[in-house]
């Protein structure tokens, strides 16, 4: 699809009213703005996905009023696709930018090319990825928004403000944002730096563009029955012998993570591990091989004997750490 339909596509999308209660299936009597029909750039519908309430009535504000909202979290919590279901369901085209250190000022800015005109080469400005996003109704998410490099953080703290007017120095361009532009945001700390190791790489943020969200919310680990629902919502085919060690399966990512904030291990499982550690049962039809090729290999070696532990705790049988 062309950049004109893309754009012709997108501004055409009538709006229409969603009942918060029925359509996310959470305690609310919120009716919120979405798009009638689904179209370029949202995101697939994941019908066994579970939201948290307070999560999803901050990201639906975010949609609703036009708050910049900031989700921290440990690994693994869902905050991308938190963000992405909600946008889902109310077919509001969504674009994810990961802030790694390859991306750049230019990156997001843009910069000038040489393209073929009749036949010449001629420069021409393409517009980045901020530009492009701000001037339509999209939801623009950034990923790891902690691990941003300084300058391309200031080029960000442009929109933050309430305006959320972009100068182009470049171009001595100024754009205002679509009315139907929103900002997203997602983040392992919140702009302190990380102490633990295990999340190197995130950078002390400048506290007065932390102060320029208008929503922070954490998303935490769900609680266990949740979990095991979502775990055999998203590995559907695991047979009824492997099916009802879920829970098992659970209880031990959850040992797993108090050990973590008690500093007994350097490592923990997520519910994306969880997920890959029922896939690669299916794969090797063994569970036990599962979660050392899943799991138990990522850890020290100093510390595989308490996560051993942790397995004959959960599965009543003792787990070989070597073969």
């Amino acid at each position: 699809m062309t950049n004109e339909r893309v754009n012709e596509h997108l501004e055409s999308a009538a709006k229409v009213e969603v009942n918060v209660r029925e359509v996310f299936n959470i305690d609310s009597d919120l009716i919120v703005t979405g798009f009638r029909e689904p179209g370029v750039y949202v995101p697939e519908i994941d019908k066994g996905y579970h939201f948290n309430k307070e999560v999803t009535l901050a990201i639906l504000a975010g949609f609703e009023h036009n708050r910049r909202v900031m989700l921290q979290g440990m690994h693994g919590t869902g905050k991308s696709t938190h963000i992405e279901q909600v946008a889902a369901r109310l077919n509001w085209p969504c674009l994810r930018v990961n802030l790694d250190g390859n991306i750049s000022r230019l990156d997001l800015v843009g910069k000038d090319t040489i393209v073929i005109k009749e036949g010449k080469q001629v420069t021409e400005f393409q517009e980045g990825i901020l530009p492009w996003s701000i001037q339509r109704p999209i939801a623009l998410i950034f990923d790891e928004y902690d691990a941003g490099r300084p300058d391309v953080m200031f080029v960000i703290q442009r929109i933050l403000e309430r305006g959320g007017k972009l100068t182009l120095l470049d171009k001595n361009r100024v754009i205002s944002p679509h009315v139907d532009f929103r900002l997203f945001a997602t983040a392992n700390t919140i702009g302190q730096g990380d102490f633990s190791g295990m999340y190197r790489g995130v950078q002390v943020l400048n506290h007065a563009q932390i102060d320029r969200w208008n929503i922070l919310a954490s998303l935490n680990y769900l609680p266990q029955e949740e979990e095991v629902s979502m775990v055999l919502d998203q590995v559907a085919n695991l047979t009824g012998k492997y099916r009802s060690k879920v829970d098992a399966m659970v209880s031990l990512a959850s040992l797993t993570r108090k050990g973590f904030v008690a500093g007994e291990l350097s490592t923990l499982m997520s519910p994306r591990t969880v997920i890959t550690w029922a896939e690669n049962t299916l794969i090797f039809d063994d569970l036990s091989l599962a979660f050392k090729l899943s799991f138990l290999n990522k850890c020290d070696e100093q510390e595989r004997e308490l996560v051993a532990e942790y397995f004959q705790r959960c599965f009543g049988r003792e787990l070989m750490l070597t073969e």
